[in-house]
């Protein structure tokens, strides 16, 4: 089992760190930790230090030591950003967990014509804030130590700049009148940016296709089944993850 993953604003090094707060609570009253028992304290955007309990005071401070060396996990030659359209409820805090377990760069909240959930006012930053919050905590749970950016939601117009941008733009899509190929089999670049657009319940519109298209985005299905909108993205991520070799 590897070590578990504490976040902090700027990674330490040296004989000795108080980790406390929050993270501090949870490494001690939830986690229980021992001493002797490692752990990992990383910022989140790629830097990270192995250090080793050696007390635990009260209920919220974790005295970590032997923190000798920072270390940075650098980018991966080929990054995969998902454009995920609004789901209902709480599937779409499902989605960004699932997205972050696997092992996405980025996601992108967009609001498609079809969606039924609408981020507007306040209910819009809180919802962000809570996709945000579900990322970092899915980054701790999976032990990464580089965790995905999840940007403001972007109407049609600015997904389609940011397909226009990439190295391969891709739009999930299943649909009998419209020629698809295989994710399993498209050919992926050996470095760059892969976005890759997932529609809402009711699919992406013949409109959005179109802006899409012209962006330089092309359709792709997954299989013979239809997923939702909450699972496709994470089941398009591994396709990928594993085809770039990032899995290997």
């Amino acid at each position: 089992m590897t070590a578990p993953v504490f976040v902090v604003e700027e990674v330490p090094a040296g004989p000795e760190f108080v980790l406390d707060g929050p993270e501090g609570r949870h490494a001690v009253s939830v986690k229980r930790l021992n001493p002797g028992e490692d752990v990992v304290l990383t910022d989140g955007r790629g830097h990270w230090a192995e250090g080793v309990v050696k007390a635990a005071e009260g209920k919220d401070r974790l005295v970590v030591m032997d923190l000798h060396s920072i270390v940075e996990e650098p980018q991966p030659e080929v990054r995969i950003t998902v454009v995920q359209a609004l789901p209902k409820g709480d599937r779409g805090e499902l989605a960004v967990e699932t997205m972050t377990e696997t092992g996405v760069d980025a996601i992108v909240p967009w609001q498609a014509s079809r969606c039924i959930t609408q981020w507007r006012g306040d209910r819009g930053a809180k919802s962000l804030a809570k996709w945000r919050a579900t990322a970092r905590e899915a980054g701790k749970q999976s032990r990464r130590v580089r965790f995905p950016e999840v940007t403001e939601a972007l109407s049609t117009k600015q997904v389609a700049a940011l397909l226009a941008g990439a190295d391969l733009a891709m739009v999930l899509h299943e649909d009998r009148e419209t020629p698809s190929e295989a994710l399993a089999t498209a050919e992926l670049p050996k470095a760059g940016s892969v976005v890759l657009v997932v529609g809402p319940e009711g699919g992406v519109s013949p409109e959005e296709l179109v802006v899409f298209a012209e962006a330089g985005a092309h359709p792709y299905r997954l299989g013979r089944s239809v997923l939702r909108t909450s699972t496709a993205g994470t089941a398009a991520v591994a396709v990928l993850l594993a085809r770039t070799g990032r899995w290997s």
